[in-house]
């Protein structure tokens, strides 16, 4: 299916979660944020959260400095 990742037409598997996503991604070990169709989604929900076609996801990664 296709989803639009940080405003790319992405396809990605039906029904992936969040947590497989971040997991193809390579992102697993990154604090991030991510928003489904301008929502923000709990960390602990990402193996819950279901993607459907033509969602929108935005993974924003935290910086640190100082």
């Amino acid at each position: 299916m296709k989803i639009h990742l940080n405003g790319t037409p992405t396809d990605v598997a039906d029904a992936v979660t969040l947590a497989e996503l971040i997991h193809a991604l390579d992102l697993g070990n990154r604090r991030l944020a991510i928003e489904v169709n301008t929502e923000l989604v709990p960390r602990s929900r990402f193996d819950q959260h279901r993607l459907a076609p033509d969602d929108r996801v935005e993974i924003i990664h935290a910086v640190g400095g100082g």
